[in-house]
């Protein structure tokens, strides 16, 4: 079960070992029936149903489907480094409202936020990073990292 406790900036969440059995269930097979993963964590299948649907509706976890995004017509996926003046979360809001956006975090060191983009073409990377996150009011400079290769993605990290 998710129990939420107090913290300074943010609520965090507690997980008991049911929980954390049942994440990592559906990190290694996010299909796996409900079923299947009441045998493995020792639950009836309505109750992993229920913690499932606990876990979701608390942002603890996402069940989604990962894509090959070339396979999907984005032939162009990159990192954007940015440098950026005055408050951070304002800048980082706005470039999570971008469809382009896959991932926006906030970073100690070269660049104060980073935010990973997929696009169509590099004539559309230059539309989103000339039009648009340039324009963001607060961003100073960026510098863009092309991918090349994927070579390792993982959501299988397991929890603590």
């Amino acid at each position: 079960m998710a129990v939420r406790t107090g913290n300074s900036d943010k609520n965090q969440t507690l997980l008991d070992d049911t929980s954390k059995a049942i994440i990592e269930q559906l990190q290694l097979d996010g299909r796996r029936s409900y079923a299947a993963i009441g045998k493995a964590v020792g639950l009836s299948e309505a109750a992993v149903r229920q913690r499932v649907q606990r876990l979701t509706e608390a942002g603890v976890m996402q069940v989604v489907a990962v894509t090959d995004p070339l396979e999907l017509g984005f032939d162009r996926q990159a990192m954007i480094g940015i440098k950026a003046e005055g408050s951070l979360e304002p800048i980082a809001d706005e470039l999570a409202k971008m469809d382009e956006v896959e991932y926006v975090v906030i970073t100690a060191g070269s660049f104060d936020l980073l935010a990973e983009v997929l696009c169509e073409s590099d004539e559309h990377l230059l539309k989103v990073l000339s039009e648009r996150v340039r324009q963001i009011e607060g961003v100073k400079a960026t510098e863009t990292f092309v991918y090349l290769k994927l070579v390792k993605q993982t959501y299988s990290w397991g929890v603590r």
